[in-house]
């Protein structure tokens, strides 16, 4: 992270690292944890809420995985950011259930850019008008954007999906100033994804190793790991 950060011209704790979990058991949390990671990633609430109770406090969980409106109180209860807000009905319903509790969360827009159609996200072309139109909602605060690239063999291969989620990022700070994430980057081309001006990265297999094999088998649609 730190050689990608540099060769970019760009500081290196200006990207920070989310240790994605999903399929790790609480041994391996504990173990990132005594190395110094606070940032953890999970995909799926059912995974996540018994590894949060169990670790207990310290540990910052965001959601990288994809949210289901039903699930929607137990993910305002539980993590500090959402990763993968990816329609208005879903960030309505966010800002719903944060303000039944007294809380503004803080959210990501995810964005299909290479508009693959077994992915969720909002399409590049109406990013600037859900923005505005989610930001004006109380309970919720839209602090920038996610994206996951297509599986690639070159990660070169997917680095203008990231120059472009830079491009949507830039755009959207014009309206909202302090929307200043960009969740992009994973395991197999998170250099890249730095390069390009990644704040956030999302790795799983590069800190802890492969996953079990049922986990590793559902690689084919890729998903924030």
């Amino acid at each position: 992270m730190r050689a990608a950060a540099l060769r970019a011209g760009r500081l290196p704790n200006a990207v920070e690292l989310i240790a994605v979990t999903k399929g790790f058991g609480l041994e391996h949390i504990r173990a990132a944890m005594a190395l110094g990671l606070v940032e953890f990633g999970e995909n799926r609430i059912q995974e996540a809420l018994p590894k949060i109770e169990a670790i207990g406090p310290g540990p910052r969980w965001h959601l990288v995985g994809h949210l289901q409106r039903n699930k929607v109180r137990r993910a305002v209860d539980a993590f500090v950011l959402i990763h993968s807000v990816d329609s208005l009905r879903l960030a309505d319903e966010v800002a719903r259930r944060a303000r039944e509790v007294g809380r503004e969360i803080p959210i990501l827009l995810q964005v299909n850019v290479a508009g693959e159609p077994q992915k969720h996200g909002f399409p590049p072309e109406q990013v600037a008008a859900a923005g505005r139109h989610i930001a004006r909602r109380p309970g919720v605060r839209v602090r920038g954007l996610m994206t996951i690239a297509p599986l690639a063999a070159d990660a070169e291969a997917v680095r203008p999906v990231f120059r472009r989620l830079c491009q949507l990022g830039a755009a959207l700070r014009e309206d909202i100033p302090d929307a200043d994430q960009l969740s992009m980057g994973m395991t197999d081309d998170f250099e890249v994804a730095i390069e390009e001006g990644a704040t956030l990265v999302r790795l799983g297999r590069a800190i802890f190793g492969e996953r079990p094999p049922a986990l590793g088998n559902r690689r084919k649609v890729r998903e924030s790991t």
